[in-house]
């Protein structure tokens, strides 16, 4: 049967191998990896069938406050196991074409990039230059304007596989 999307088997593998590897809590669900690995192959089955198929949809997400050094509290979204695994997906599909529009200084997020760069990259500089930038983007996830990221999202990429899964 001809899938309208193009997800490999081993790349829905490597997704679990890499959720299994971060050992997180259980979802909204209350599944936990050991209970997913229970019926390993028929769960990794179903989250490539409804992903290749255009039939998946990601279930709510379990809400957790943690405390924040500063005081107060944020919120945490811990997804469930077949959602981390198709998050993990889309991912591995769409950072290698992100990577490409990206910023060669920009080292928030990146693979193969760290703090550490970032860091290092300053001090070269602050040697050859007599001015500094600084940026303070605390809270930048709480305050994006979703719209506009989704829109430069889009700009940049056409593919339906993107749009289905409301990337863009």
């Amino acid at each position: 049967m001809t899938k309208p999307f193009t997800i490999s088997k081993k790349l829905v593998w490597e997704a679990y191998k890499q959720v299994k590897a971060n050992r997180g809590s259980a979802g909204i669900d209350q599944e936990s990896i050991d209970q997913f690995e229970l019926n390993l192959k028929d769960n990794l089955y179903k989250v490539w069938n409804r992903m290749s198929s255009g039939s998946y949809f990601p279930p709510p997400v379990k809400a957790v406050l943690i405390p924040k050094k500063s005081g107060g509290t944020r919120t945490l979204s811990v997804l469930t196991v077949t959602d981390r695994i198709a998050q993990t997906i889309v991912k591995s599909i769409l950072e290698p074409d992100l990577e490409k529009i990206f910023h060669k200084d920009s080292y928030g997020y990146r693979p193969g990039k760290s703090a550490h760069d970032a860091i290092e990259v300053t001090r070269k500089r602050s040697r050859q230059y007599p001015w500094v930038v600084e940026f303070d983007i605390k809270g930048l996830f709480d305050n994006i304007d979703h719209k506009l990221l989704m829109k430069a999202l889009s700009v940049n990429f056409q593919q339906k596989r993107y749009k289905k899964y409301k990337i863009i």
